[in-house]
């Protein structure tokens, strides 16, 4: 198990607004005075092995995953990477306490750059120290074939998630601090992103279009 505590998060005033589409001249460094100090990112990983493989599930270190699309990226894998991280709740409270709907919104957005951030130093992390190479993620409720209950399995492999770094989860499955992600880095040769899978339309989330040819190739297509 490996935790990464006091992760490094400088905000980028030009990324921020070019995420809320703001010109250029627009002042953000008031907002990111107030967020900077309020950004507490951690992260709890743990080093796995794959140790079992059927149709449509497979098994990390004993625990066992539902997921045809999971099984199938993880069909050569014999090391991966269960995570989370996190960047707290303090920025998140301070965001709910604004009588300011805009800066509430502001302050949100600025979350999301912050749990980005956060997420790409671990991934680095693990490239450095493992020499794991090129790497892709999957997450669990991203697609149907990998609900979000999955989020409780994953949960189980890397133990006591709260007390190692203050993330928790609800009846519903959700985490909170809700500024935080979770997942599987595994080694791949072809970067994969579950939105080329993923048929929602007008989805805020997206990073790549959809393919259904893919999809049928995952036999997950609708």
């Amino acid at each position: 198990m490996g935790k990464l505590e006091h992760i490094p998060v400088e905000l980028d005033p030009l990324e921020i607004k070019e995420k809320l589409r703001l010109d250029r001249s627009e002042n953000m460094e008031t907002l990111i005075k107030t967020a900077q100090p309020l950004i507490k990112a951690r992260a709890l990983y743990k080093v796995s092995y794959v140790d079992d493989r059927l149709e449509d599930t497979v098994q990390l270190d004993g625990v066992r995953f539902r997921s045809r699309v999971l099984r199938t990226n993880l069909g050569k894998a014999e090391r991966v990477f269960p995570y989370v991280a996190t960047i707290g709740q303090e920025l998140e409270d301070r965001a709910a306490s604004c009588k300011d709907l805009l800066e509430q919104y502001y302050l949100d957005t600025i979350g999301n750059v912050a749990i980005t951030a956060a997420r790409k130093f671990l991934e680095n992390h693990l490239r450095d120290v493992f020499q794991a190479g090129k790497m892709s993620r999957m997450n669990p409720g991203s697609l149907s074939d990998w609900p979000i209950q999955e989020q409780k399995t994953l949960f189980s492999i890397l133990g006591d998630v709260d007390a190692a770094i203050g993330v928790r989860l609800t009846e519903s499955y959700l985490m909170i601090p809700r500024k935080s992600v979770s997942g599987i880095y595994f080694p791949t040769e072809i970067s994969f992103l579950s939105c080329e899978i993923c048929p929602r339309k007008e989805c805020p989330s997206r990073q790549a279009a959809y393919d259904r040819t893919l999809a049928m190739k995952y036999r997950v297509a609708e």
